[in-house]
Parts: C-alpha cells; structure tokens; sequence
C-alpha cells in the first residue's frame, strides 16, 4: 500500500470481481464527496444493525453525528473502530440475458478507528463542515448553532484507516453466444437532479419576499 492508496487491507481487500476495485485516494475520496450519504454499521448487544445517516469528509477522516442516544453511534464509539459505506447509483446496464444484466455504480467502504469528538469548539467547527457539505454556503445564511443543540449533537469521528472502491461502468460481459441475440442492450445513465425550490409559508417567508438564497441557486444552476 503506497502513500496514496488506502487498501487493499485485511477489511477492503476486493475479492468478488476484483478488476472492478480502485484503491487510490483520489477515486475513493471523489465517491466519498459525491455520496448525499453513508450507511454505518456496528455491533449493537450482539447483533449486527446498520443505519442511514450523513457524513462529512476532512482529509483522512469522516465526520458521522446523530442523537446520543442512537444505539448504533454509541455502539460505534464503544468499540471505537467504525465500518461506514456509500453508493452512487449511475444507472442501468441492460445485457442481453438478465443475469449479465446490472447497475453502473461507484461504492467505497471504509474501515477506521473511530473516536467521540468532544471539544466544543471543535464539535461547532465540524458541524457546520456537516451544513456546507450538505449545501455548500448554507452554513453562513442560517443562524448559528444554539448550545442546546450542540449537546443533543453526538460528532464521531472515523479515521480513514483502509478503504477501497468498486466502480462498475460501461457496456455488459455477455458471453459471445448471446450476442447475435435480437436483444437490445446498452446502459441507460442515472443522475440526481435538483427541481424548483418550494417555498415555506410560514412566519417571515408567509410575505414571499425572501430570495432564494445563493446557495440554492448555485445549486440550481449544476448540469
């Protein structure tokens, strides 16, 4: 494992269909970025229990929060090593059989040493990461984060220890004996896509004078 390659390692190694598997930094962290978010798994009391929640990449290591009293995140903590995975989901790649047949996707799995973040300045600093991650520029025209809200925060955070990537693109494998089949096959891409804000209409926004804040519209105006 070179300086920026995160795996293979004894929990990333790929093994079904290991051509697929990306292990450099660079790939892992770009899916990692894209993913709107995470599923973390843990041993809860003995039995294996996975929630969805979302997540926040520094460098080498991912932010989860939740309720302190999430079962999970505790059990996480507890343990203090964390598994956390992602999926994009690029859409349909449609052979001529449906067993060929498949999704085009990019996931990553991570593996790491995963710790309690306490400080309550640091806890400040990485949840409103978690606002801007969310919405990049949301963070700045929201109020600040009230005290009681921050201690009904729990902030873990997940060394980025090992990881590795599977991406699964381009045309099916179908064998040469389905080929001259009058089947058609192909892939058909998949996006997220953002419509038209919808307003509240409650309190101050009940006039309808508020703008769309430059964060939505940024976000509007993607490809």
């Amino acid at each position: 494992m070179t300086s920026d390659e995160l795996g293979p390692g004894p929990h990333t190694r790929v093994r079904r269909l290991p051509a697929k598997a990306r292990y450099d930094d660079d790939v892992i962290y770009a899916i990692l970025d894209e993913a709107r978010l995470c599923h973390v798994a843990a041993n809860v009391d003995g039995v294996a229990m996975v929630i969805p929640t979302l997540h926040a990449r520094e460098g080498r290591t991912i932010y989860l929060h939740g309720s302190p009293s999430n079962a999970v995140m505790k059990a996480v903590v507890k343990s203090g090593v964390a598994c956390v995975s992602v999926t994009l989901y690029d859409g349909l790649r449609l052979a001529r059989s449906g067993f060929e047949s498949s999704i085009a996707y990019r996931s990553v799995v991570v593996f790491g040493a995963a710790t309690q973040v306490t400080d309550d300045r640091d806890k400040a600093r990485i949840l409103d990461l978690f606002v801007d991650v969310i919405l990049p520029g949301r963070a700045n025209e929201v109020r600040p984060m009230l005290d009681a809200e921050r201690r009904l925060t729990m902030v873990v955070a997940v060394a980025i220890d090992e990881a590795s990537a599977k991406v699964s693109s381009g045309p099916t494998d179908d064998p040469d004996e389905d080929i001259e089949l009058a089947v058609w096959s192909g892939t058909v891409p998949a996006r997220l896509r953002f419509d038209t804000p919808i307003p509240d209409t409650n309190g101050a926004m009940a006039k309808g004078d508020i703008a769309v804040p430059p964060s939505v519209a940024r976000l509007l105006d993607r490809p």
